[in-house]
This record gives structure tokens, sequence and C-alpha cells, in this order.
């Protein structure tokens, strides 16, 4: 009787606690995500299948952090280095994790989607910083291959070193 009793209480207990995904990391197939844009429309990984998807993660207090990364991405997409067709950049606020309110976290996302012409999403509850392991108060670039296989992941500032490594692997995962 004690055994089915403390089998009870741990089984209990530990499907009370939610269960912790795996910190992201190169090579690993990324866990899906569903967020809203700014007109509550809601989009997820599937919305851009079978493109290469660059997701910049970032906390609205530290919009600018990597700015120089996405300005060369831009760059590589105005040059053609990047097509519509095959490759998609976004971006996802980390609204969790700042003091800002709602309404300034879309306004800060919305010159920055018409800056980058580019799709702003909300993350309320920091679900997939959480389940990807991302760093909290930063910004975080993550890009995917068509098949959403993780194939970079910088977790705060992009080093000015690595940019246009970043680009070139953006542009080389479009042929494959």
């Amino acid at each position: 009787m004690k055994a089915i009793v403390a089998v009870a209480i741990i089984a209990l207990l530990f499907g009370s606690f939610p269960a912790f995904a795996e910190e992201l990391q190169v090579g690993m197939q990324a866990s899906d995500w569903a967020f809203e844009d700014a007109e509550g429309k809601i989009y997820n990984m599937a919305s851009w299948e079978g493109r290469v998807l660059l997701v910049n993660y970032v906390d609205p207090d530290v919009s600018d952090l990597n700015d120089h990364f996405t300005d060369a991405m831009k760059k590589a997409k105005d040059d053609g280095r990047l097509t519509t067709e095959n490759y998609k950049g976004i971006g996802i606020a980390d609204c969790e994790a700042t003091w800002k309110p709602n309404f300034a976290i879309r306004a800060i996302a919305g010159g920055k989607a018409k800056k980058y012409n580019t799709t702003i999403l909300f993350d309320y509850d920091a679900s997939l910083r959480k389940a990807w392991g991302l760093q909290k108060d930063s910004a975080n670039v993550v890009l995917l291959d068509k098949k959403h296989v993780c194939r970079a992941i910088i977790r705060g500032r992009v080093p000015d070193d690595q940019v246009e490594k970043l680009v070139q692997l953006a542009v080389d995962l479009q042929g494959k």
C-alpha cells in the first residue's frame, strides 16, 4: 500500500511540473511556435514553409542591439543574394522581458517592421525564450534551414566578424 501511495505522489509531483525543453543548439530541430502580429494574425514556422527562416528574438529594451546584422541581411536581400521565395527574416518581441507597455512595444515593432519590410510577432509570456533557451534581456539570432533545423544561433550581440559569415550561411542554405 505504501508503494502505491509513493508512486501516486511521485506521479502527481512530476505530472504537475511543466516539461522543460532542451536548449536549442546548432543541428537540432527547432520546436514550433505560434504568435500574433500587431493585427492579431497568428503565424508559426509553417507560415514560411520551405524557406530559410531568420528569427530575431529581441527584448524591446535592446531592440537596436543587432541592427548592424539585420542591416547586413537587408542589404543581401536588396542585392538579390537572398530571395523572397527562399528566405524570410522575422522579429519576435520578448514582451515579458521589458517594463514597456504593449502599446509601446507595438510602436517600436512597427518602426522595425517598416524599416526592414518584415513581420514582427509578440511573445507575451516568453514561451519561445524558455523553450529554446534564449538569452533574456538581450537579442538572439536564430537561423533555421528550410526544414527548421537550427544552423546558427547567437545569444546576445552578433560579433562584427561573424556578420558576413552568417549572411553567407543564409545565402548558401537557400539552395539546399
